[in-house]
């Protein structure tokens, strides 16, 4: 009688510590937010291999500046590196070669990669004043993909629609974290610019802080690794050893009802 009076208290605890509420579901939860978030800083996005620039010359002279442009260089649409696609809309994209160069009408190879838009638009009109009168340069990057994978809504290749993305715009175009995300430790995977390998960043999105962090706003093909908390990572794996020990123990029962109904014959 003992035993089954005190199975309704044992369930009960059991119940009670399997069912603790969730720690850090609010993301920025220091007291001095407003102060971090005042802080925070974008120097701009880095070129790299493989990035599209689309590049605009433009002055006050119309006729001079159209060797310099794709989609108005007289009498051919050719790209000059075989990159370039058709029509007026893409006439001026450049992709960035292994070598880090793009070819530039007339000015030809042009080195860029590392460097910031503002960087490569600065010395597209120093070289162009050679040739034009107050050149004005603009430059937009076509194809900004990010990859965000794990605890999320939709997980995958997100391509943002602005320059200028931190992280919490890049989840959510990913649709926000799940509720079983951890958001103590994101994972930022980005590749070094001095070493060309990949670089794993651990990034807590519960502090204010993150805002000041030099990886709060994201690069062209960073990736994000959202993974589960603790109790999703438990559960997972407990339902695995659970399923285990059905099939084994399955397994054994059928022996064991073979080996019973052959001892009786």
């Amino acid at each position: 009688m003992k035993i089954h009076s005190s199975i309704p208290i044992i369930f009960t605890v059991v119940l009670f510590f399997s069912c603790t509420p969730k720690k850090n579901v609010v993301y920025m939860t220091n007291d001095n937010f407003a102060q971090e978030v005042s802080q925070a800083r974008f120097v701009g996005l880095h070129i790299q291999e493989g990035d599209k620039l689309n590049i605009l010359v433009s002055a006050f002279e119309e006729l001079a500046v159209r060797p310099f442009n794709r989609s108005t260089m007289a009498g051919t649409g050719n790209s000059g590196d075989g990159n370039a696609g058709t029509g007026a809309a893409q006439g001026s994209e450049y992709v960035v070669r292994s070598d880090g160069t793009i070819i530039f009408p007339v000015l030809g190879a042009v080195y860029c990669k590392g460097m910031t838009q503002q960087q490569l638009k600065a010395d597209l009109e120093t070289r162009l004043k050679r040739y034009i009168s107050d050149p004005m340069v603009t430059i937009t990057l076509t194809n900004f993909n990010i990859f965000v994978l794990g605890e999320v809504q939709g997980p995958g290749l997100k391509t943002s629609p602005t320059e200028k993305l931190n992280i919490f715009q890049a989840i959510a175009l990913a649709g926000d974290l799940t509720y079983d995300a951890n958001r103590t430790n994101v994972k930022l995977i980005r590749t070094s610019e001095t070493t060309g390998k990949d670089e794993v960043i651990p990034l807590d999105l519960s502090e204010a802080s993150i805002v000041n962090s030099p990886y709060y706003f994201l690069q062209q093909n960073d990736i994000l690794y959202v993974e589960p908390d603790r109790n999703k990572q438990v559960s997972v794996n407990s339902d695995a050893a659970t399923d285990k020990w059905i099939k084994y123990g399955g397994v054994a029962l059928g022996l064991l009802t073979l080996i019973i109904s052959l001892t009786r014959k």
